[in-house]
């Protein structure tokens, strides 16, 4: 597929252009885009994120047409350390269905995945970059360190636990693996997810996630967002645009729109959702930023420079009795 591989080639491209310590003062939510971003939501913290889209297809070869609702809810903790995040995703489909030969209601989960990331690299650990006292230019100047890339890698189980009206499927485990970054630019923020899905079975797929954020103000931000993947099943490409609002803290409202590229078959999705995070119990973790050459001398060098100065001054006194 030619739009697959350009697309690819692209990511690939913008691979080596990504925010810093876990956990945030607010509420940092994936939606409403499809993307995910490397960081965790921190230790202890727990965070919700649901939303609502109403999907319609339209097939022109197989002439069928389908409209409906998925109910979309993410169940995230971080467990055990600040880099682990413990994911639960959940999708309930329900749509009336339509073709010259059959007519129908369906309703089922079209998807249940349970699965974990961590956090590899960070590039913003330990690092800090020293302000030019004399200049805003240089303070403000490109930096190349804003194109390494945090990153993180994600394993994860689709479970079909349930009778799936939307896709036949006869594994009832199928492994998922994705590859996760994130690149910082003042107020865009990109995020790549690159994936293997349905491994071994017949929907085995291919495929990345590429999400441009801007943040406008201190409670709204937008976003545009592109989506391919390749199997033998379904391949296809889909782009997305939505933005977000900042409620409280803890609390997120957002909005989007999707459409695909193919119309066998066309799809196009409209969706609201919502983001809360519970952090009552998550404790602060410092992460110290490296020690200045001073710092750095041992109890013996400072013992040594102290009996030294000590001997100067005792120099100088002497001098100047005389």
């Amino acid at each position: 597929m030619c739009y697959f591989r350009q697309a690819i080639v692209f990511v690939l491209l913008m691979a080596t252009s990504l925010l810093q310590a876990q956990f945030t003062d607010v509420i940092n939510s994936n939606r409403p885009g499809e993307s995910m971003s490397p960081f965790s939501i921190g230790k202890t913290v727990i965070q919700a994120e649901a939303g609502l889209t109403y999907v319609n297809e339209d097939h022109n070869v197989l002439n069928y047409q389908a409209s409906g609702f998925a109910l979309d809810t993410d169940l995230r903790y971080g467990a055990f350390f600040e880099q682990l995040e413990l994911i639960l995703n959940l999708q309930y489909r329900f749509d009336k269905y339509e073709s010259p030969r059959l007519d129908e209601r369906r309703n089922g989960f079209n998807q249940i995945i349970l699965g974990g990331k961590y956090l590899v690299f960070d590039p913003d650990k330990n690092y800090e970059a020293k302000p030019n006292l004399y200049s805003w230019k240089a303070n403000h100047k490109f930096s190349w360190h804003d194109f390494v890339p945090s990153v993180a890698v994600y394993g994860g189980l689709n479970l079909n636990l349930f009778d799936n009206p939307f896709r036949d499927r006869n594994e009832k485990i199928t492994p998922k693996l994705m590859v996760l970054t994130q690149n910082e630019f003042g107020r865009y923020v990109f995020v790549m997810n690159i994936f293997a899905d349905d491994l071994a079975s017949d929907y085995q797929s291919y495929g990345y996630v590429v999400t441009l954020t801007r943040g406008f103000n201190e409670r709204w931000s937008g976003f545009v967002e592109n989506q391919g993947f390749k199997g033998d099943y379904y391949s296809d490409g889909i782009f997305r645009i939505g933005a977000a609002y900042l409620l409280k803290e803890n609390l997120q409202v957002d909005a989007a729109f999707g459409k695909n590229i193919k119309d066998t078959p066309g799809i196009f999705t409209a969706g609201i959702g919502v983001s809360w995070r519970f952090d009552e119990n998550y404790e602060e973790v410092l992460i110290r930023a490296p020690k200045d050459k001073d710092e750095k001398k041992s109890k013996e060098d400072k013992k040594k420079e102290k009996e030294k100065k000590k001997r100067k001054d005792a120099i100088e006194g002497t001098e100047d009795t005389k």
